[in-house]
Parts: C-alpha cells; sequence; structure tokens
C-alpha cells in the first residue's frame, strides 16, 4: 500500500508498497481508501509543507483496476466517484504539487499526474499515454474536464483521440510534462521544486486553485450515476 516519507518540508508521498518494484500502482479501491488518508495527515501538517508523489520501478500508475472493475462491475458507478474524488483532491490540494513520473504513467494516472501543479517525469524510459480509444474505454466527462484545463488542448486531443504512447522528451514537448530528468535524479529533482514553493501553502493557495478550476471540480464532484439519468432524459 502507499506510504510517506519526509525530506525537510517535503512530503514524498509512494504509491506502491514499500520495497515493491514492479507494482502497476493501479487505482484499487483500498489504494484509494489509503491515499486519502495519508492526504488527510500531509494536509494537518502545520507549517510549510509540499507533496511530491512518485513510485518505485517501472510504473508511475497505469490508472484504474480493471481486473477489480470486471469483477465489481456493480459498483463501477461508485468507483468511478471515488477516483474522480482524488483527481479532485490532488488538484485543489493546498499545498504545491509535483508528480515525479518514474516510469509508465497510463490512462488514470496520466490524468492523476495532471492534476498536480508540476510533472517532471524520467527521461529514458516510460510512457505518458491515455489508451482509452485503444481498448474501448471512455473516460468520465470531469476526466476529460480536467485533461482539457490542464493540458495543451490540441496535443491532449491527439493524445485522446489516438491513444499514442509519448516518450519523456514527446511528453515535455507536447506540454503534458514541464521536466524530464535523468532517471537518478528524478525525485531529487521534484523535492527541490517542491521545497522552493513549500512557503505557498494553505487556505490562500487552496482557494486560488478551487476557483481556477471550479468548472473542472464541479465536473469531477458530480455522481456519473447523475450524469448517467441525465443523458438518458436528453435522448428521450
Amino acid at each position: 500500500m502507499p506510504y510517506v516519507e519526509r525530506s525537510g518540508d517535503v512530503f514524498i508521498l509512494y504509491f506502491g508498497e514499500e520495497g515493491e518494484r514492479d507494482s502497476e500502482n493501479t487505482l484499487h479501491p483500498d489504494w484509494i481508501e489509503r491515499v486519502d488518508e495519508l492526504l488527510d495527515r500531509i494536509e494537518a501538517h502545520d507549517g510549510p509543507a509540499a507533496l511530491v508523489t512518485t513510485a518505485v520501478g517501472k510504473f508511475y500508475s497505469t490508472g484504474l483496476d480493471t481486473a477489480w472493475v470486471l469483477a465489481n462491475t456493480d459498483k463501477l458507478n461508485s468507483y468511478v466517484d471515488s477516483v474522480q474524488a482524488l483527481f479532485a483532491r490532488i488538484l485543489t490540494f493546498p499545498l504545491p504539487t509535483v508528480a515525479a513520473l518514474n516510469g509508465h504513467t497510463f490512462g488514470g494516472g496520466a490524468i492523476l499526474a495532471a492534476a498536480h501543479d508540476h510533472q517532471l517525469m524520467r527521461e529514458d524510459r516510460g510512457y505518458f499515454c491515455l489508451p482509452g480509444i485503444s481498448i474501448g474505454a471512455s473516460y468520465a466527462p470531469g476526466s476529460i474536464a480536467l485533461l482539457a484545463a490542464r493540458l495543451p488542448s490540441r496535443a491532449v486531443h491527439t493524445a485522446l483521440a489516438t491513444g499514442r504512447r509519448y516518450g519523456a522528451m514527446e511528453a515535455r514537448e507536447y506540454g503534458f510534462v514541464d521536466e524530464v530528468a535523468p532517471t537518478q535524479e528524478v525525485l531529487s529533482k521534484a523535492v527541490e521544486h517542491a521545497r522552493g514553493l513549500a512557503s505557498t501553502r494553505g487556505r490562500t493557495l487552496g482557494e486560488i486553485k478551487s476557483s481556477l478550476y471550479a468548472e473542472v471540480v464541479a465536473a469531477l464532484r458530480t455522481p456519473v450515476a447523475n450524469l448517467k439519468a441525465q443523458e438518458a432524459l436528453n435522448r428521450g
């Protein structure tokens, strides 16, 4: 399960089990619950603080836990709601946030990374990808709204409509990430960037993000069942 380490004013949230290098860090319901608990602890800290999220091994996150979804189709709507609530929380988190992409960043993992204030990706391995079109999986409106608000519009259109995989250099060129770095420097550079902004944490930062992305947050927090009901009414 996810865990936290600390480097001065910077909290480093690792997505995978300590010592585990091959986990895809999918957004399993238990994983989401654990991340929320850790975010609660971090947010409760007094004084300057910043958040870096990362993982160990070749995956940052491959997104939704499809195995769990297939085994729990009756819970799909509530599951998607919980995923989108996490996206909204990171998007408006009252601490500076940096995603240190140590490897493959796919689907919901890519959307989660985009919700951070800053993204830094390892230069030699791993892809940023939104593969829904390739596997016949659509994205919830809130997730699309987040991507549209945080990433360059033409680039994100191409990424969504083609399912193309972007290596680090292309991801930076198209605006999906802000920086690239050698593998051994990804985390240290992310921590350095976050540390330089730790003094900005607090209510004002949270309010700025919430206002800036008010429409996105509203879409992310609209229950999927409500959207489907409205679509049915519109078709009728």
